[in-house]
C-alpha cells in the first residue's frame, strides 16, 4: 500500500512550498496556494517504462553521422512535411485552431501506421465509441489501433506498458492530468509536466509520439511557449473554416526542413492530399478581372501559383480602411506607402482590401509585386495581362529585388499555361525547354508597365 504525502503548490505556476502561504513566492499571486495529497508510489509505471539508470557517455567520433530513418505513414502530404515520415522516439506537437481538423489528421495518421505496427490512440476529449464512429465516417480501417479514453497520466502510462505501441497519439494534451500535480487540468504546470513525462517515455522506448495541442487566444501552441522547446517537431494545421483547404507546416523540425508545405482538402472522408495545388487555387479564376494578379510562391520544395485580389475604393469613414487576408497587414501597409511615395498613387485617402484566394497564407516577400499589381489594377479599374505571372520583392526605394528558387517558379508558371513572367533583373534567362518568356525589370514602375498597367496614367 502506497503512502500519501501532502504538498502545497501554486495552481498558477506550480511553485511548491513546505507550508501554506497566502501569496505564492513564485508568481506573486494571492490565494493560489492549495494543499494536495500525492501517493508516493504514483510514478511506478513511469519508473518501469523509463528506468532509472542514466545513459553512459560515448565518444562523438564513435557515433554514426547518418540521420535517423523516417518511417512513412502512408499519407503523402503529411510525410512531405515531416521529412519522409515519423522517426522512432520523436515527439511531434500538432497544433491548430478548434475545428481545423487536428483530431481528424491525428486519427488518419494513427490508422495508417496501425496497418504495420501497434498504435495507441489516447483520447481525453472523446469516448472510444465516438472515436470509432469518426473512424467509420472517415472510412479508415485500422488493424492494430488501440483506443484508450483516459485522461490521467498514470493510466496512460499503464496502457503504454500493456500495449507496447510503436506510435502514441495523445488528443489532446490539455485534457491530460497528473494527479501528482495540484494544478488544474489544462494549466501551464499540468501541460508542461505531462509533456515532459511523455517525452521521457518516447525517448526511452523509442516510440514515435504525436501530441495534439490547441491554440490559445494569443496563438501559442498548447498554452505555454516552453512546450515547443520540449518536443522535436512543432507542426501547425492552418486553414479557414469556411474553405476546404488545410495547410500543414512545421516551425521546428529536428529531423528535416521547416520549409515544406502540405496541402489537404477537408472532405466527408477526412483530409485528402491535394497533389496539384496550383490548379486547385486557380480553378475559379476569372480572366480579365481588374484587381487580380497571379504570383508564383515557394513553400519548401514546392512552387505554387496563387491569385491575389484587391479592391480599392473611396473611404466609407473619416479614416481609410485596410484589410489583409492571407498576407501580413504590415507588409500591405509598406507596399501602399511605396506606391504612394514612388509612384504617387493617393492610397492614403482610399480604402484598400487585399485577399489571397483559397484561404491560404502567403508569408514570403516574393508576392510583393503581385500585391502591388493587384492594388494598382483595382485602382485604375484595368486588368493585368491574363497570360502574365509575376514575382519579386519590392524594396522601399521602389526597386525590385530577387527571390530564391527562380527556376522552380518558372517551371510551375509554364506548366500552368502562363506565357510571360515579370521578374527581377537578377533572375536567370529563359529555359529553352519551357514555353514562357522572361521579362526582367529592375523597378516597380517598369514591372507594372510590363503587366499592362501603364497605359492609364497614375491618378
Amino acid at each position: 500500500m502506497s503512502k500519501v504525502k501532502s504538498v502545497f503548490a501554486c495552481t498558477v505556476c506550480g511553485h511548491e512550498v513546505p507550508k501554506w502561504t497566502g501569496q505564492c513566492d513564485g508568481c506573486g499571486e494571492w490565494g493560489t496556494v492549495v494543499e494536495g495529497r500525492i501517493p508516493t508510489g504514483h510514478h511506478q509505471a513511469l519508473t518501469r517504462l523509463c528506468g532509472t539508470a542514466p545513459a553512459p557517455a560515448v565518444l562523438l567520433s564513435d557515433l554514426t553521422a547518418e540521420p535517423p530513418p523516417a518511417e512513412p505513414t502512408g499519407l503523402e502530404e503529411f510525410d512531405r512535411v515531416m521529412g519522409g515520415g515519423l522517426v522512432d522516439g520523436s515527439v511531434t506537437l500538432l497544433g491548430g485552431e478548434p475545428g481545423v481538423g487536428k483530431s481528424t489528421l491525428a486519427l488518419q495518421v494513427a490508422a495508417a501506421v496501425s496497418r504495420r505496427v501497434p498504435v495507441l490512440y489516447v483520447s481525453g476529449e472523446e469516448s472510444a465509441h465516438q472515436v470509432r464512429g469518426r473512424a467509420q465516417r472517415l472510412g479508415v480501417h485500422p488493424d492494430q489501433l488501440w483506443l484508450a479514453s483516459v485522461s490521467d497520466l498514470p493510466e496512460i502510462l499503464a496502457e503504454v506498458e500493456r500495449v507496447e505501441p510503436q506510435l502514441i497519439v495523445v488528443d489532446s494534451i490539455q485534457t491530460v492530468r497528473d494527479p501528482a500535480n495540484v494544478s488544474p487540468s489544462g494549466s501551464v504546470n499540468q501541460v508542461r509536466g505531462c509533456t515532459q513525462q511523455l517525452v521521457s517515455v518516447a525517448k526511452t522506448l523509442g516510440c514515435a509520439t504525436v501530441i495534439v495541442g490547441h491554440v490559445t487566444k494569443d496563438g501559442a501552441l498548447a498554452g505555454p511557449k516552453l512546450l515547443e522547446h520540449l518536443v522535436d517537431t512543432v507542426a501547425s494545421l492552418d486553414g479557414d473554416r469556411h474553405h476546404d483547404l488545410r495547410l500543414l507546416r512545421t516551425s521546428k523540425h529536428r529531423f528535416g526542413s521547416t520549409h515544406e508545405l502540405g496541402v489537404f482538402e477537408m472532405t466527408s472522408e477526412g483530409l485528402i492530399g491535394v497533389p496539384d495545388t496550383s490548379a486547385r487555387l486557380l480553378g475559379d479564376r476569372r480572366i480579365g478581372s481588374p484587381g487580380s494578379a497571379v504570383a508564383a510562391v515557394v513553400e519548401g520544395t514546392r512552387a505554387v501559383t496563387v491569385e491575389i485580389q484587391a479592391l480599392v475604393g473611396a473611404p466609407s469613414a473619416a479614416a481609410p480602411k485596410r484589410a489583409a487576408h492571407g498576407i501580413d497587414s504590415s507588409r500591405l501597409a509598406q507596399l501602399l506607402a511605396v506606391l504612394e511615395k514612388r509612384l504617387r498613387y493617393p492610397f492614403s485617402t482610399l480604402d484598400v482590401y487585399v485577399s489571397v484566394v483559397g484561404g491560404i497564407k502567403v508569408k514570403e516577400p516574393a508576392a510583393d509585386l503581385a500585391i502591388a499589381a493587384a492594388v494598382v489594377s483595382s485602382a485604375l479599374n484595368t486588368e493585368c495581362r491574363s497570360d502574365a505571372i509575376c514575382w519579386g520583392e519590392v524594396g522601399l526605394g521602389g526597386e525590385l529585388r530577387q527571390v530564391s528558387r527562380p527556376a522552380q517558379r518558372t517551371a510551375e508558371a509554364s506548366r500552368m499555361g502562363f506565357r510571360v513572367a515579370v521578374v527581377p533583373t537578377a533572375v536567370p534567362g529563359e529555359d529553352e525547354g519551357l514555353d514562357i518568356t522572361m521579362s526582367p525589370v529592375d523597378n516597380l514602375a517598369g514591372a507594372l508597365q510590363r503587366l499592362g498597367l501603364a497605359s492609364v496614367a497614375a491618378p
